[in-house]
């Protein structure tokens, strides 16, 4: 199968969904499908050979984040390009509804298309306002992806209609196999997100990790993403920031051996999530899993049979909750197998096959309805005459 796939949002700069394509992608790509991934990059930024660059984006306030989008008259004409070289039996859009690639590739794009919504967003009202706009473009849509309830939810509340729940695959293989890393380990939280981004969640860790060390003396975080280091630590006090190893940005390789390392991993977003990839990756490396007690969380992690949750927002129920882990590797062997087995319901091997039954099914839908265009409408009617009477 001929496969494009839009990307929104940023090649060079890694996020979730990015993440999402790349993975996708690639697995698809193992199973024998031709697939093409357009997406805005750098001129400077090194990709696959499967990504073709719509040209440089820009950055833009979006949910809670900045999203570096691409949009405009060059954009669309290499959209258009893309389309026409391609002759793709399916074109597959991340996000159309923002104003990126997605939202030119459903204006521009010909026949089967498959939708993935990502976004939670309960009160958009960008998204309201746009519906007029949008709803040309996402008529054309032969079938939507959700990838959580959350998400699917935004979707129809804002834009009608509905879509399959599909979530976010994760090579668990991978995250499992890695090897733990000697100075990564012994009583160490983890931490990887944007530093400088406040729905991460970093600051609430930060309020919470002074009582963690006044109970736990020997503990360390570390911390991998992107941001001012500084600053992060700047409302601890001058004796703890010590306790805070930044590693910058690590490549796949070193996030699954951190993952595999820490003790714990917590995860403190505040909000704005539609799924939790990392939990998902987290749960994959054996990891005990802590985060705030999001919807889209909850439900990554089994309404926490397969990691604990704690109040969002509340630095004490953090700190006394990842104590409590700290102090008891019995409880932390308990979620690791628990959630070692929970997860694998997101394994690519899963997940890509369900995406592939919709492209299937649109692709089939497609060519029947061509075959039914190449019969006499007469015929179609039931209006054909019998030449014996």
């Amino acid at each position: 199968m001929k496969i494009g796939i839009v990307c929104p949002y940023s090649w060079d700069v890694p996020g979730g969904v990015q993440f999402h394509i790349r993975d996708l992608a690639e697995h698809l790509i193992r199973l024998g499908h031709e697939v093409s991934v357009l997406a805005p990059a750098d001129d400077e930024t090194p990709l696959p050979p499967y990504v073709v660059s719509a040209g440089r984006a820009v950055p833009v306030p979006y949910n809670g984040s900045v999203a570096r989008l691409n949009f405009g008259f060059l954009s669309a004409a290499r959209v258009r390009r893309w389309l026409h070289e391609g002759v793709f039996d399916v074109i597959h859009i991340h996000e159309p509804a923002s104003p990126s690639l997605g939202l030119l590739s459903c204006w521009a794009a010909r026949g089967p298309i498959v939708a993935t919504f990502h976004t939670s967003n309960p009160r958009s009202r960008a998204m309201i306002a746009a519906y007029p706009i949008l709803q040309p473009a996402l008529e054309k849509i032969s079938a939507r992806i959700a990838v959580s309830e959350y998400a699917r939810r935004t979707l129809v509340e804002h834009l009608g209609g509905d879509a399959v729940v599909i979530p976010n695959g994760v090579d668990v293989d991978f995250f499992a196999s890695a090897e733990p890393k000697a100075e990564w380990a012994g009583q160490t939280l983890g931490f990887i997100g944007r530093i400088d981004e406040p729905r991460k969640g970093l600051p609430v860790l930060m309020a919470a990790f002074p009582r963690i060390v006044e109970e736990c003396p020997d503990v360390r975080l570390l911390v991998a993403g992107r941001g001012d280091e500084e600053e992060a630590v700047a409302s601890l006090p001058a004796e703890l920031r010590g306790r805070v190893e930044f590693l910058g940005m690590v490549s796949d390789e070193d996030k699954a051996r951190l993952l595999r390392s820490v003790d714990v991993y917590v995860a403190p977003n505040t909000g704005g999530e539609s799924f939790g990839i990392i939990l998902v990756e987290a749960l994959s490396a054996g990891a005990a899993v802590l985060a705030s007690d999001l919807d889209a969380f909850a439900q990554v992690l089994d309404q926490g049979a397969a990691g604990e949750l704690f109040a969002n927002e509340d630095a004490d129920a953090l700190a006394a909750t990842a104590v409590k882990l700290l102090r008891d590797p019995q409880r932390r062997a308990e979620l690791s197998a628990r959630g070692s087995a929970h997860v694998r319901r997101f394994d690519w091997s899963t997940v890509a096959a369900d995406i592939l039954a919709v492209y299937e099914t649109v692709t089939d839908g497609a060519s029947a309805v061509a075959a039914d265009e190449r019969v006499p409408l007469r015929t179609r009617l039931g209006l054909t005459r019998d030449p014996s009477t």
